[in-house]
């Protein structure tokens, strides 16, 4: 027997395995949440397949999002970088991964853990949404203007309500499989 998942998921063996194994799981490491920001940010106006496809190329080119490194890029070497087409060949997006490792950095300092920061926005604790469709799916919440206009305050590029809310599903804050879905 087949098992039920989420209908967005079943057009690409690489969208099958995402959702399966990351999409929706609760995340606590901190490089992985700070990894997966970037990367949301990355895929504005875009298709997160895409995204997908070049996300080790991005692992590559940007040190595995490791913020202590990031903070070290010089403009040269961005700009080096976006020659590459392996990732998402924008300036302002590639220069956004260099500027949300410096804000990342105040972050846990005054946080603690990016981590403890980043979950504050659901209290701690996952969302858990009943959805029947993918058409009762909003493209934001409360939630993620929130998350939006506090990361922007302090600092983070490419973090929008929209993109918020799709960082929030993925990294597990909210569940938003269908209520159908064997990952539900």
């Amino acid at each position: 027997m087949q098992k039920q998942r989420c209908s967005w998921s079943t057009s690409s063996e690489k969208y099958l395995k995402y959702h399966d194994e990351e999409w929706g799981v609760p995340c606590h490491d901190d490089k992985m949440l700070f990894e997966m920001l970037c990367l949301e940010g990355q895929q504005a106006g875009l298709s997160w397949i895409t995204i997908l496809n070049k996300r080790e190329n991005y692992r590559n080119l940007f040190a595995d999002f490791h913020p202590e490194a990031l903070i070290e890029f010089s403009d040269d070497l961005l700009n080096e970088i976006l020659k590459n087409p392996g990732i998402i060949r924008n300036k302002l997006k590639v220069y956004s991964i260099r500027s949300n490792a410096f804000a990342y950095f105040k972050v846990n300092e005054e946080f603690g853990s990016f981590d403890k920061y980043i979950w504050s926005f659901v209290n701690g604790k996952t969302i858990q949404n009943q959805r029947k469709t993918m058409s009762e799916v909003p493209a934001q919440t409360k939630e993620s203007l929130v998350m939006s206009k506090d990361l922007k305050k302090r600092g983070f590029k490419f973090v929008g309500a929209t993109i918020c809310y799709a960082y929030m599903q993925a990294v597990g804050m909210v569940n938003d499989h269908m209520a159908d879905c064997f990952r539900y």
